[in-house]
C-alpha cells in the first residue's frame, strides 16, 4: 500500500547512493624493497636522500633521547622509531614537524607495551629538549620543565596535535597493537649457533641501532637478529689475525659465525632467512656507522645519547663521545673495505616483486580527525592465509 504523505526527500535520504561510504584497510607488517623506495621518494618531496636521511636520524635520536630520559624501555623507543619510519610511508615529510610525528610514536608505542604516559608528560620531557635554554632555568634536578611555566595556548596546541597525528599512526597500522622484538632472538639464535658473549652482545647493539634505518619495515624480527649477529662476528674478525674455530668446546669464536653466516648453510631452512637478505642487511648497517663516524657532530650517532642539542654540558658532552668510542671503535676506511670485501662476494638479491597498487592511496591526512564513512581496519591483507593452532 503507497503511503501518499511520505516525504520524497526523506525517501531519498535513505537510498543506497545517500549511504555512508566504506572501505577497508589492511595491515601490512612488512614492505618490499621495492615498495619501501617507491613510498619514500613519493613522500619526501623536494628533499633529496640525504636531507630525509637527516631528518630520519634526528628523529631517532629525538625518540633515544627521551626514552632514556623517561626510562622507558628498549622495546618501546625501538617501537616508536619504526611507528615513525610507518608513518613517513604514507604521509609526506613537508607536512610535519619530526619531533611531532616522533612524539605521537613514542605515545602510541607506550601503549602498545602498556609503559603510558599522559601526553602533557611526554610534552614536557620534549620542551627540555627542544628547548635547551629553558631546561637551564628549570628548578627541576632533571631539567624538566615545568608545563605551568609555558604559554597554555601553546601546550593545548602542542597536546591536541599530538592526538591528532596519533589517531593518523594509529590507521596506518590498521589498529594492529602486535609488536614483536629482535632482541629475544639475538639472544636465542646466538646460543643456538654457539656464540660466544661478546659476538652476542655487539649483535644487540647493532639490533638497537637497526631501528634507526628502514630494515624493521622490510624484514621479520628473527631476521634481523640473524643480520645482527652476522655484523657482529664482520667487525670482530674483519682483517683481524686467525683464531682457532673453537673458543671452548661449546662456544665458536665470531669467525665461525661469520663464515657460517655468509656461506649459507643449513641455518637458511631453519631459521627462514636468506644469506641474500642477510647481506643486504649487512651493507645497510655498515652505510649507517660509516654515516655516523664520518659525521659524529651531527647528533646522528647509533648510541643514546643525553640529548640532541648541540649545547650538552662538558661532562655530559665528554660522556656521550666515550660512550660513542667505545661502541663503535672502528675508521670509515675500515668498514669502507668491509663492504668491498662483501661485495666481491656477489650474492644474488631477491628478485624484486611488482609494486601492484599504491598503498600510500589508502591514506589521506587533508580532514585530519574527521570521519570519513565507515571504514573497516583489518590485520592482514586480502588473500592471506592464517594458521590457527
Amino acid at each position: 500500500m503507497r503511503n501518499s504523505g511520505a516525504d520524497p526527500q526523506s525517501s531519498r535520504a535513505h537510498t543506497p547512493s545517500q549511504m555512508p561510504t566504506s572501505s577497508s584497510r589492511y595491515y601490512h607488517a612488512y614492505f618490499s624493497p621495492a615498495e619501501i623506495e617507491y613510498l619514500s621518494e613519493k613522500q619526501r618531496g623536494k628533499q633529496t636522500a640525504t636531507q630525509e636521511e637527516k631528518v630520519r636520524q634526528n628523529a631517532c635520536t629525538f625518540l633515544e633521547t627521551i626514552g632514556a630520559r623517561i626510562g622507558f624501555p628498549r622495546r618501546t623507543i625501538a617501537t616508536a622509531q619504526v611507528l615513525y619510519h610507518r608513518f613517513h610511508l604514507f604521509f609526506p615529510r613537508k607536512d610535519f614537524q619530526y619531533h611531532e610525528v616522533a612524539l605521537a610514536a613514542l605515545y602510541v608505542s607506550t601503549k602498545e607495551h602498556d609503559t603510558l604516559k599522559k601526553p602533557r608528560e611526554l610534552l614536557a620531557v620534549s620542551y627540555s629538549v627542544r628547548y635547551p635554554e629553558l631546561a637551564a632555568k628549570s628548578k627541576n634536578p632533571g631539567g624538566e620543565i615545568d608545563l605551568d611555566t609555558m604559554d597554555p595556548a601553546m601546550v593545548e596546541n602542542d597536546r591536541q596535535r599530538l592526538l591528532a597525528i596519533e589517531r593518523l599512526i594509529l590507521e596506518t597500522i590498521c589498529f594492529n597493537f602486535t609488536a614483536r622484538m629482535p632482541f629475544p632472538y639475538v639472544i636465542k639464535i646466538g646460543k643456538s649457533m654457539e656464540a660466544n658473549k661478546q659476538t652476542i652482545k655487539l649483535a644487540w647493539r647493532i639490533a638497537i641501532d637497526c631501528y634507526r634505518t628502514l630494515l624493521p619495515l622490510i624484514y621479520p624480527p628473527h631476521s634481523l637478529a640473524l643480520g645482527s649477529l652476522y655484523v657482529a662476528a664482520l667487525l670482530l674478525t674483519f682483517e683481524k689475525p686467525e683464531t682457532p674455530v673453537r673458543e671452548s668446546e661449546n662456544v665458536f669464536y665470531p669467525r665461525a659465525i661469520a663464515s657460517n653466516l655468509g656461506e649459507g648453510l643449513v641455518w637458511q631452512d631453519m631459521f627462514r632467512t636468506s644469506v641474500e637478505d642477510v647481506d643486504e642487511f649487512a651493507h645497510t648497517m655498515l652505510d649507517l656507522l660509516i654515516q655516523f663516524i664520518q659525521n659524529p657532530s651531527a647528533n646522528t650517532s647509533p648510541s643514546t645519547p643525553s640529548s640532541p642539542s648541540p649545547n650538552l654540558p662538558i661532562r655530559d658532552r665528554h660522556g656521550l663521545q666515550a660512550a660513542q668510542q667505545q661502541l663503535y671503535p672502528y675508521k670509515p676506511d675500515y668498514l669502507i673495505r668491509l663492504k668491498i670485501a662483501l661485495r666481491e662476494k656477489e650474492y644474488e638479491s631477491r628478485p624484486k616483486k611488482p609494486l601492484g597498487p599504491d598503498p600510500s592511496a589508502l591514506y589521506n591526512n587533508d580532514k585530519i580527525g574527521q570521519n570519513e564513512g565507515t571504514v573497516r581496519f583489518l590485520f592482514f591483507p586480502p588473500d592471506t592465509k592464517v594458521n590457527v593452532v
